[in-house]
């Protein structure tokens, strides 16, 4: 017989009139008596929090990144443990006890009128994203996933999020994992999706094709700037797609097929760490100091003429609002400027001019797709991924970020470990199941 749930909980909440203190955690509270979170309606689900990942966008939250009210945290592992009442039997044998990860945007489709969760008090008829009524998804299926206008996104905008030892959310968002993954590598299964998100929107290609079909040059010269936790994951999965288009490049150069052509370039990693950088060493990407980028490295002032207007690629990952202005730097005209960081501080003085001259692209990237996460991260325990009996890239090895985890009760040591610049991720612990 399944235990009764308790009527409270644990949860860290967020009082969004406190984010201007000069204490980072000062607007931040445990509470030990927090309302269990109710199921709204039919598409939702109960979910007991296994593990949650602290990264930079809480800590921007904590600061004032938008405005957010309510509890933090949106990447988590957890278990489904209760269904609506109105919900049938084939969805209580589908979903109970289920290990699952999870969407963080939540769409106006799963709203319904009397919902707790719909703070922003939309009705609950859903929006031409959500319903496709102007066929937005045919060209973009990621349309609906993301982009909803009416959204709530969990321990963001108007949605309690994941450091608690319950949350509800709907069962479309839901995403199971498989049993060979543990719950501490299946925490990253969003940072890892945030960084598939680049490959899911065609930012960048290892290979050109002519109209002929044959393989006219190496590519896109790409940089990705920043090696915090987002910028390695975007450098593990540009590394291993830059490795698959070596390995296709020398396959058909040994079965003829095709012009030739030169080979792929290695996508750049540049950061402050060298510990850091030595994370990805062997993912396909070449790992270099941004100080490399300057003409004086003492200074670090002018980039230097050989990056300088260099790559096709740029992605922004730094967390650092001035690292968008290294990365115009970088970026060739008319090439393409990929911004991956939500900072709560603006850059003073910004001009804008240089992308408006060098008619640069500039493109935002955000979340991405969890099953592919998943199947990424299903391989960890293997020896890596082959085709056709030979090794094209590494095995992903994601524990190797865990700096630290505590339990939910040390949620603000977890914090404060997490903003230091020598960390990599915190993980909160809810529940050893």
């Amino acid at each position: 017989m399944t235990p009764p749930l308790p009527a409270t909980m644990q949860a860290f909440v967020i009082n969004p009139k406190k984010s201007q203190s000069t204490k980072l955690f000062d607007n931040g509270t445990l509470l030990t008596n927090h309302p269990l979170p109710t199921i709204p309606n039919e598409k939702y689900a109960l979910v007991k929090i296994l593990r949650a990942g602290i990264c930079n966008t809480d800590l921007e939250i904590l600061q004032g990144y938008m405005g957010f009210g309510g509890i933090l945290g949106h990447e988590f592992v957890g278990k489904v443990i209760q269904l609506h009442p109105t919900a049938s039997l084939t969805l209580h044998d589908q979903w109970i006890g289920q290990r699952v990860c999870g969407d963080i945007n939540i769409g106006c489709c799963n709203f319904s009128s009397s919902s707790k969760n719909n703070n922003n008090n939309n009705s609950s008829s859903s929006c031409n994203i959500c319903n496709n009524q102007s066929n937005y998804n045919q060209s973009n299926p990621q349309m609906s996933r993301n982009h909803c206008p009416n959204r709530t996104v969990i321990g963001i905008l108007n949605q309690n999020g994941t450091f608690a030892e319950y949350m509800t959310l709907p069962l479309q968002n839901l995403h199971v994992v498989p049993n060979s993954i543990p719950n501490e590598i299946a925490v990253f299964a969003e940072p890892l999706a945030a960084a598939c998100r680049v490959v899911e929107q065609g930012l960048v290609k290892f290979r050109y094709d002519n109209d002929n079909g044959e393989e006219c040059r190496g590519g896109d010269r790409v940089v990705i700037l920043g090696d915090g936790k987002l910028g390695l994951c975007i450098a593990e999965i540009l590394g291993r797609e830059y490795l698959r288009a070596v390995a296709s490049h020398q396959e058909e150069g040994r079965n003829g097929i095709g012009g030739g052509g030169v080979a792929p370039h290695p996508p750049i990693l540049f950061g402050k760490h060298r510990h850091k950088l030595d994370l990805v060493k062997d993912s396909g990407v070449e790992c270099r100091l941004v100080k490399e980028c300057y003409m004086d490295e003492t200074t670090m002032e002018e980039v230097s003429p050989k990056h300088a207007n260099a790559y096709d690629v740029v992605i922004d990952s730094t967390g650092n609002p001035n690292g968008l202005i290294l990365a115009m730097t970088l970026c060739r005209p008319m090439g393409r400027l990929v911004l991956k960081s939500t900072c709560a501080a603006g850059v003073k003085g910004f001009n804008s001019a240089p992308i408006v001259i060098d008619e640069l692209q500039v493109v935002g990237s955000r979340c991405g797709p969890i099953d592919t996460a998943l199947e990424l991260l299903e391989g960890n325990s293997t020896e890596g991924v082959t085709e056709n009996g030979m090794m094209i890239s590494p095995p992903l090895r994601m524990e190797k970020y865990i700096t630290e985890s505590f339990p939910l009760s040390r949620v603000r040591d977890a914090l404060e470990c997490a903003a230091k610049k020598s960390t990599m991720k915190v993980q909160l612990v809810m529940a050893n199941e």
